[in-house]
């Protein structure tokens, strides 16, 4: 047999091999965020008609307040530590353990700048002060998903699936049993970091199931720096995107106070909950991709737009039935007190179609190393965004929160693309993903 007929046959065997894995990953990946959205979405809507509206607001304000710290703690690190690890496997104890105390080093930061801040910008608020002082503990924790880095790299998320779920269902009785004893609000803010130091747990276990151990890992100075030169533009955009996903609930707070924040925060439970697709399915493309950047552009262009094409078209699945359902599945699910979500739900939702793009297009920022325009582009669509709100919220109330919030996504994810000369060849895989052709 020729040889180029048995270099064809090999490649076709890897290549079947790599679409088994990102199947099966994805599959792991889906299973666990069903099971949340099935089992976390009742238990949360049981949390918010407990609560009522007003402290299901202060809960949620508590919890947006924090997300914008969140960036310190991951440190923008994510993709970037996959990507060196694919690159060279042979250095992954370096690689985690360096990333592992950069998390722990950002988890300090991220605890104090949350504290320090809420205390400034709330003085006389004691509750929201101890809430967001408790909640910020468990960025400690979340640490430990340095481990799930690896198991991402390695197309293996089914030991972060089990460990992550072995957690939310252990949680998951103690957050009931707290409805069922009327409970105070802090009770419930304890149980949620209880859930991630019980998954930190859970990743070691699964870590050493594996075969490895993290006596192994190992910090470098010059590693730590040479990943955090990599990663500072992505930290600023976790920022901005941080601001742009949660600032409407804290200017809400502000503007109209934690019933607003409230009625709000019901619709976005449920946009948001549909979020775990694009993040499922990207994580599991993501190392086919930034392989296929090593063999040709060509190839990487095509990767990326067959991602990007597919949760386009899953987020319109979600959309267009979301929009008509919204009220009766809000008020079904949380109760006639909060129906006024359904309406600002009909339109939240369509973020999610920029949302699915944004998250398919990540992987082209990292592999050309224009991680500084994803923070440009972040950083316009989060002052948008507040000028928005600030315009919005006024005339139109909770609604322009939502209208505020689906302008800016389509802002950041796609229009932007197009106006920035750097960022135009992702902007044409991305209309090539729209048309549904190979132009």
């Amino acid at each position: 047999m020729p040889h180029q007929q048995i270099l064809k046959k090999i490649l076709l065997l890897k290549s079947n091999y790599q679409v088994r894995e990102i199947f099966f990953n994805t599959t792991w990946l889906f299973a666990d965020r069903i099971l949340r959205m099935g089992v976390g979405l009742f238990v949360s809507v049981w949390v918010a008609r407990y609560l009522g509206v007003e402290k299901y607001g202060v809960f949620n304000y508590s919890l947006a307040f924090l997300a914008l710290f969140s960036p310190f703690i991951t440190l923008g690190l994510d993709n970037v530590v996959i990507r060196r690890i694919i690159l060279d496997s042979s250095a992954k104890g370096i690689i985690l353990g360096t990333t592992f105390w950069l998390r722990l080093i950002g988890a300090s930061i991220s605890l104090l700048l949350a504290i320090s801040c809420i205390s400034l910008f709330r003085p006389d608020d004691k509750s929201t002060i101890v809430l967001v002082a408790i909640l910020s503990t468990a960025g400690f924790f979340q640490a430990f998903d340095t481990i799930d880095l690896w198991f991402q790299s390695q197309v293996q998320s089914k030991y972060t699936v089990i460990a992550k779920n072995t957690a939310f269902i252990i949680i998951t009785l103690p957050k009931i049993a707290l409805i069922v004893m009327k409970a105070p609000l802090i009770a419930f803010a304890w149980v949620q970091v209880a859930e991630f130091a019980i998954g930190a747990v859970g990743l070691l276990i699964a870590y050493r199931y594996a075969g490895f151990s993290i006596a192994l890992w190992r910090w470098s100075f010059p590693l730590a720096r040479s990943l955090l030169k990599e990663s500072w533009p992505l930290i600023l955009a976790s920022v901005g995107t941080m601001i742009y996903m949660r600032i409407d609930q804290i200017m809400l707070g502000e503007m109209m106070g934690t019933k607003a924040v409230g009625i709000y925060s019901a619709a976005t439970r449920i946009s948001e909950v549909w979020y775990f697709i694009p993040m499922a399915i990207s994580s599991s493309f993501t190392p086919a991709i930034f392989k296929a950047k090593e063999i040709s552009q060509a190839l990487f262009h095509q990767r990326l737009r067959e991602l990007i094409r597919l949760l386009i078209v899953l987020s319109l699945l979600v959309a267009l039935p979301m929009t008509f359902l919204s009220t009766a599945i809000t008020t079904t699910l949380f109760g006639t007190e909060y129906l006024e979500s359904g309406r600002i739900l009909s339109v939240q939702i369509w973020a999610a179609v920029f949302v699915f793009m944004g998250i398919g297009s990540l992987p082209w920022f990292v592999a050309e190393n224009c991680s500084y325009l994803a923070l440009r582009i972040t950083f316009i669509g989060a002052i948008v965004n507040i000028i928005l709100n600030l315009m919005l919220i006024p005339k139109y109330g909770v609604m322009g929160a939502a209208i505020a919030t689906v302008v800016s996504q389509s802002l950041s994810s796609f229009v932007l693309h197009l106006l920035i000369r750097e960022t135009r060849q992702l902007f044409r895989v991305q209309m090539r993903a729209i048309f549904l052709m190979g132009l």
